[in-house]
């Protein structure tokens, strides 16, 4: 396993959000986490990339590992550093710089010694980026924000992907445009866990998926398997 979570809890403040999180991901898949709004999935994500840390008034319990090594404790840029590129819900990107200034920010040789990812093989995966090359991070659209968003964490050459809600707020189209590209980046060999509250996108795109509920892992089972009763019984659907 390239990740792996082991009863994991999430504390803001005395808040307790995550009660008990198990889930692994093997390297070269893509792993889903769903659940209803406020179960915790954007938080097992802060977690595993060190967000809820004392600093924050926060605090993590329990067992991270990535590649064997405990990530619980760790800093946020030492996380990166071992090959973990975060794309946050909302996407973040720089609103005064152009999407080329973005890339360009975020570029950085892989842990392995990797440069696959760099301007050219992204503009390659991303045309429409290098259409927009020049333009403004607020002057993009919102499917232009998101693809922005997952091509600046691909400059970093990293060895696992977080995409938290990728799909809010965008249109079915565009929703299924992102479905494509994350298929392509499985090809590419990139690992990816997604956390999502649009489970037909997130189970067309993963092989494996994990149901928060409470902030605790209460199902979990290969994608393709998933029936239409436990959908109902966990996600109302």
């Amino acid at each position: 396993m390239i990740l792996e979570l082991k009863d994991v809890h999430g504390y803001y403040d005395k808040s307790h959000i995550l009660n008990g999180v198990d889930l692994a991901v093997e390297q070269g898949t893509s792993v889903c986490l769903l659940g209803r709004n406020g179960v915790g999935k954007s938080t097992t994500m802060k977690t595993i990339m060190g967000m809820l840390n004392p600093k924050e008034h926060c605090k993590t319990e329990g067992s991270i590992r990535f590649e064997g090594k405990e990530l619980t404790g760790m800093a946020s840029h030492a996380i990166v550093r071992l090959g973990i590129a975060y794309v946050p819900q909302g996407r973040h990107i720089f609103p005064t710089l152009t999407t080329e200034e973005n890339l360009r920010v975020a570029a950085r040789v892989g842990v392995d010694g990797s440069s696959k990812w760099n301007l050219e093989s992204v503009y390659e995966f991303f045309p429409r980026l290098k259409e927009r090359r020049d333009s403004k991070g607020d002057k993009l659209s919102g499917g232009e924000k998101q693809m922005l968003a997952v091509a600046r964490g691909l400059m970093q050459n990293p060895k696992m992907m977080l995409l938290d809600e990728i799909t809010e707020g965008l249109a079915p189209i565009i929703v299924d445009q992102l479905a494509v590209m994350v298929q392509n980046l499985l090809e590419e060999g990139v690992t990816i866990l997604i956390a999502e509250q649009n489970v037909k996108f997130a189970m067309k795109v993963s092989s494996d998926c994990y149901i928060l509920e409470r902030g605790k892992t209460v199902h979990h089972q290969a994608t393709s398997q998933l029936t239409a009763e436990t959908r109902k019984k966990y996600l109302g659907l």
